[in-house]
């Protein structure tokens, strides 16, 4: 069968996003601050946006109304937008304003003369950056009198360490990119291994130690031993093994194990501090009278409407098409940001109080009492779409009487409903187990079997591989590790 090209007409139908749709839709998802910044990034590019201050005379209050009116026509089906106001043939004296007007400084005139450039605080003094690992360990590096040859190779090793302080890649692979001998190349690494933190660049735990350890001021051959030979028998607490292995006494090796314990595993941590991060809640909650009331974060939001400066010159119809056009789509567009942040603020705020109502025991007497909750559950009580609740909960904090909150923290599915128990969730069930192994006996740690025995006596059905799963997300350690 021959295969040719032609051409050929097909009507169709298909689901468009526009960019006003996909302004909306961005942000939903936007965090507090990120939508702050949105908002000061469109009302430095468009111009008929402009921030209301103070409290609105009767004639603002008018226009509010107008806008208001305007918007109404803007979200309708066609979203053709406001059509320009013909009527009175109002002048707009351009050339005065330009000269009255200035958006260079927003300080008063006196401030300005008051300070000098000298006076003002300086960039470096609010700013400041976290050194890295890497940062640190070439500083030291760059301190010892070595060739370029030497310098290149240390620089591959500390380009490779992670912020734990390991090797991420093999030794042998850094080796086999440079001319080095072997010998010479072993003893670059031990000269990174010694920089501070000591013990960066090593490839596992166990040599890792080893640097600490032959570093120590009192040197233990038995530490060093145990270091490289018996870890594992340690991390078990077989000291049976290692006495046999040695042939030294059991308070040796406890003295040993001391020793070991006061070594770094992750020496990187040292210097490689992640920097925090600080969140603004988006909602706060608060008890009034017995009562949860919500309340949306309005703070640093400004409230927004048309410049009257364009309105004017919309009215006054002097300007040319091309003008009018780019006015009218910037109105459009103004108009169109001030309904989705709107409408952003209110579905929060739905979002946020179906939490609430359903969660009152929770905000009462814990996290214990967290139910189980989907975002079906709250999609179905505001008669939205399951898509927009994950949209509003994505990176929103609530400040509440016990904590702040990821939203997201409050959605978990329910666990240990079958055969008769009672649905939990996920993080009720891990301050469960958390508190089980809290009160147990150090001696005869508890397992996972009978950690879900203990918890189905509260009517909580849970299998063991289910508190394992749990007991590992909290980093707890098996019950054989657990005995002491």
């Amino acid at each position: 069968m021959a295969i040719k090209m032609g051409q050929s007409l097909k009507q169709s139908q298909s689901l468009m996003i526009t960019p006003q749709l996909q302004q909306a839709i961005k942000l939903l998802t936007l965090t507090h601050l990120e939508m702050t910044t949105l908002i000061s990034q469109e009302m430095v590019e468009n111009p008929m946006l402009e921030e209301i201050d103070g409290e609105m005379d009767a004639s603002t209050s008018d226009d509010s109304s107008r806008e208001e009116m305007d918007a109404q026509e803007v979200t309708a089906d066609n979203f053709s937008g406001p059509e320009l106001i013909e009527g009175a043939k109002d002048t707009f004296d351009w050339e005065s304003y330009s000269e009255s007007f200035n958006s260079s400084s927003s300080s008063s005139p006196n401030m300005k003369e008051s300070m000098s450039p000298d006076d003002m605080p300086s960039y470096e003094n609010m700013v400041s950056k976290n050194q890295s690992l890497q940062e640190h360990l070439e500083w030291q590096l760059r301190m010892e009198s070595l060739s370029a040859e030497d310098l290149n190779f240390a620089l591959d090793i500390i380009g490779n360490i992670d912020d734990d302080g390991y090797l991420e890649i093999p030794f042998e692979e850094i080796v086999g990119r440079h001319n080095l001998e072997r010998d010479h190349s072993i003893g670059m690494l031990g000269m990174v291994q010694h920089l501070d933190p000591i013990g960066c660049g090593a490839q596992n735990i166990e040599e890792c130690l080893g640097v600490q350890a032959r570093m120590l001021p009192e040197r233990s051959p038995l530490v060093e031993l145990i270091i490289e030979r018996n870890l594992k028998e340690l991390e078990k607490k077989d000291y049976a093994k290692i006495i046999k292995d040695f042939g030294v006494s059991k308070e040796k090796v406890k003295d040993a194990e001391l020793i070991i314990m006061g070594l770094n595993p992750k020496p990187g941590r040292l210097v490689s501090v992640e920097e925090t991060q600080y969140v603004v809640p988006d909602i706060f909650v608060a008890q009034v009278g017995g009562e949860f009331v919500v309340q949306v974060n309005d703070e640093g939001v400004p409230r927004l409407r048309i410049s009257n400066l364009y309105r004017s010159l919309i009215k006054s119809g002097q300007s040319d098409a091309e003008a009018k056009e780019f006015v009218q789509d910037k109105l459009r567009a103004a108009l169109w940001l001030i309904k989705s942040i709107e409408n952003r603020q209110k579905t929060i705020y739905k979002v946020a109080n179906s939490i609430v109502r359903t969660q009152q025991e929770f905000f009462k007497k814990g996290p214990a009492f967290l139910k189980p909750m989907i975002l079906k559950d709250i999609a179905g009580e505001i008669g939205m779409h399951e898509s927009t609740v994950s949209r509003v909960t994505t990176n929103k904090f609530m400040h509440t009487p016990i904590g702040t909150f990821e939203l997201k923290y409050f959605f978990n599915t329910g666990i240990g409903g079958k055969n008769g128990g009672i649905d939990i969730a996920g993080e009720s069930l891990k301050l469960k187990i958390k508190e089980l192994v809290g009160n147990e006996d150090p001696k005869r740690p508890l397992s996972d079997q009978k950690i879900s025995e203990l918890l189905s006596t509260k009517d909580i059905v849970v299998a063991r591989r289910t508190v394992a799963k749990y007991r590992e997300m909290m980093g707890v350690a098996p019950s054989s590790k657990r005995k002491k």
